[in-house]
């Protein structure tokens, strides 16, 4: 069994631990791989967290912003998609709603570069100066969570027109009238497909560090700060920002719930 010792008092992303050294002991078993043991880890991660840290505070808030703003621009896209794919009947519906299934599973790391693409100096938007800024990071979250909220929204959509088709089709409304009441009725189904995205964006770490650089006080979030924490060994800080992340997680999901009022009158 060896022992190494690592100080972590001041790291990369700012944040200063207590004066302590963690040591962390490795055994060797069967096939040559080691086993760490993070308990010290653990406990200086939890003073991080309760100790409301400042720069740990500013990579929480600017994760959550980031987040939060894709899904809502996200949502103002695909729920109006969902809502037309499901009442209105056209040539490529078919190919556009297995399009939208296929690109649920789209690689993160090629949207990512895609996006870096075309925002470099020399792609077609490289004027804009958006690289490594927040907003390249939230253009690149939101391709990525629209097919998967799109195609969940239409699922519960399609089934909902399935109901209300002759009753809407008998009052003569429009178009837009038929996807405004879809919309409103499926409003609590709909809360799954925003968290879902939430989800999925939150938890992105490639094409976020692509477009974004990981930079810090600009561009850093909790994902990639702990993917760069890991890296360098620095496992409290890592475990304290993943404790955050599922913290902050955990809370927008059940304020959405207490918005939505999913349970009221024992309805889901």
């Amino acid at each position: 069994m060896s022992v190494g010792k690592t100080s972590w008092q001041t790291t990369r992303t700012g944040l200063v631990s207590p004066r302590k050294t963690v040591q962390f002991r490795t055994k060797q078993v069967t096939g040559g791989s080691a086993i760490v043991d993070l308990w010290e880890g653990l406990r200086h991660a939890f003073w991080l967290v309760v100790t409301l840290d400042a720069e740990l505070a500013e990579i929480a808030l600017r994760s959550l912003r980031v987040t939060l703003t894709a899904l809502v621009i996200a949502c103002l896209i695909a729920l109006p998609l969902a809502a037309l794919l499901a009442v209105r009947r056209f040539r490529w519906r078919r190919a556009t709603i297995a399009l939208l299934n296929a690109l649920m599973g789209l690689p993160p790391v090629v949207v990512g570069l895609i996006v870096y693409i075309l925002f470099s100096r020399s792609g077609p938007m490289g004027a804009l100066g958006l690289l490594f800024t927040p907003t390249a990071m939230i253009i690149a979250q939101v391709i990525i969570i629209v097919p998967l909220i799109a195609s969940i929204a239409h699922q519960s959509l399609r089934e909902l027109w399935a109901e209300y088709h002759d009753l809407l089709i008998s009052m003569n409304v429009t178009q837009m009238q038929k996807m405004r009441t879809l919309l409103w009725d499926a409003r609590r189904a709909l809360l799954t497909a925003a968290l879902a995205g939430f989800g999925r964006g939150s938890g992105e770490v490639g094409a976020i560090m692509i477009v974004g650089g990981n930079i810090d006080n600009v561009t850093r979030v909790l994902t990639t700060a702990i993917a760069l924490e890991t890296g360098k060994g620095e496992f409290a800080l890592a475990l304290a920002l993943g404790f955050v992340l599922i913290a902050l997680a955990l809370g927008v999901n059940l304020a959405i719930h207490w918005i939505g009022q999913t349970e009221r009158d024992s309805r889901w």
